[in-house]
């Protein structure tokens, strides 16, 4: 009898160190696809636009600082909204947001009130400066004027970049399959910062020319 000859050849087992390859390139992809490191790099993010929001505020309560002390020697009967502004300014720069603490609302929230109540106090203060002509020319106070003005929009375009970050990390938290990663990260939505009705609406114009 005439061996039959098959024309299919065998079957070859993949070499372990292939496999093992493969299986470590796949576990690779599907932690990429899970959002391990997509959601840390993202939160890190938005966590370095908070500093720059923080850092912004924070240069706008020193030149206010430096404004009330203008201010004083040259409009003394105006000491009740100089004392409203310190108050104001003292209120804005106790209330701290850590970066663990963007996704608490309610002190965002806090933060912003604060900062919106420094606005409205600076505001009034400097619609009180046009029943001093001499104060409008003072140099120093000029000097003031140039710097908030550049201060109020860095502080403004923070706020956006800010957003903007939290609005992509708070996606990759909450979508398929990066919330996988995020929720063994035990990774939380942060708090975009919204500002408050005084703050949107009683910004301080910061504005001493005739």
């Amino acid at each position: 009898m005439i061996p039959t000859l098959s024309l299919r050849s065998p079957l070859r087992p993949v070499p372990r160190p292939s496999l093992r390859l493969l299986l470590a390139a796949l576990c690779v992809f599907a932690l990429s696809a899970c959002g391990i490191n997509s959601v840390p790099t993202a939160e890190e993010a938005a966590k370095a636009r908070w500093a720059d929001v923080e850092a912004q505020y924070q240069r706008r309560a020193d030149l206010v600082g430096n404004l009330v002390a203008t201010v004083k020697g040259a409009a003394r009967h105006e000491q009740e909204t100089l004392t409203q502004v310190t108050e104001a300014r003292a209120r804005a720069t106790s209330v701290q947001v850590s970066a663990d603490d963007l996704g608490d609302p309610a002190k965002v929230a806090q933060f912003a009130q604060a900062q919106g109540a420094l606005s409205q106090s600076l505001g009034r203060l400097l619609a009180t400066v046009e029943a001093y002509p001499d104060l409008k020319a003072n140099q120093n106070f000029l000097d003031l004027q140039s710097q908030l003005e550049g201060t109020e929009n860095r502080i403004s375009t923070a706020i956006i970049k800010y957003n903007e970050a939290v609005q992509s990390y708070n996606t990759l938290v909450r979508t398929f399959p990066s919330m996988i990663g995020a929720t063994v990260r035990g990774a939380k939505p942060m708090t975009p910062y919204k500002a408050t009705a005084t703050n949107a609406q009683e910004a301080p114009k910061v504005d001493f020319g005739g």
